[in-house]
């Protein structure tokens, strides 16, 4: 494989202290990574102190939020300092490997995508068996994406999403929460010129008790968000 540097990883961090390194030194590990821009959203465990105080590689791009405003801002943010030809997304914590990465570009780098999910649902790759209504409502609202958007994703609101820098450089993010896992689905569904594939993923999901974030309450925000900008022109 071309080992050029292209990639742009973008990191929302908030209250991720004890796993934010560890998952940075991960992704500098790729031989294809150019830059990864951190963005600290206003967190209060010590996360900015810690990101401010590291010395990390060059590549590593800090921005800091003064407050908490959400994943949305933060992904905003990083993508407005984004310079390599391909972005991806990556959550601060352990839950996701890096290393899926070197698959997640084939498809972008072979000419025949734009757009790659990576799927925790697909089947193939480890899987915590945990938070079965978690998986439900997931199942539930990427039925609601294929219904709405003519797709056949298994996994919308997956994290690791990889675009080449000019599909982001179409969508104007305007949800500052965990919204925006949906609103980018859509916009990037919605504009049928994005040829969008999917390959199954290894995921080490948390438990609530080990910090995981989502709540029933933004299930019912993402399904609002699905619904709007289907009809939204």
């Amino acid at each position: 494989m071309n080992t050029a540097k292209i990639l742009s990883v973008v990191i929302p961090v908030y209250n991720e202290r004890e796993t934010v390194r560890e998952i940075v030194e991960k992704v500098l590990n790729l031989d294809f990574v150019a830059e990864i821009i951190v963005v600290d959203d206003g967190s209060t465990d010590g996360t900015k102190e810690l990101l401010e105080q590291t010395k990390f590689d060059e590549r590593v791009k800090r921005f800091f939020h003064d407050r908490n405003l959400g994943k949305g801002a933060a992904l905003r943010t990083g993508f407005g300092h984004v310079t390599g030809e391909i972005v991806a997304i990556q959550d601060a914590d352990l839950e996701y490997d890096p290393n899926e990465f070197i698959e997640m570009i084939r498809p972008i780098r072979d000419g025949v995508a734009d757009v790659v999910y990576g799927s925790r649902l697909s089947g193939g790759k480890p899987q915590r068996v945990h938070l079965f209504w978690h998986r439900m409502g997931n199942g539930f609202l990427t039925f609601m994406t294929d219904l709405l958007y003519n797709t056949t994703l298994t996994d919308m609101e997956t994290c690791y999403k990889m675009f080449r820098k000019e599909v982001i450089e179409t969508i104007r993010i305007e949800s500052d929460g965990f919204s925006v896992e949906p609103e980018l689905t859509a916009k990037i569904c919605k504009n049928k010129r994005w040829r969008i594939y999917e390959l199954p993923i290894s995921y080490y999901g948390r438990s609530y008790s080990e910090g995981k974030k989502i709540t029933w309450v933004h299930g019912v925000s993402a399904l609002w968000t699905l619904i709007k900008y289907r009809f939204k022109s």
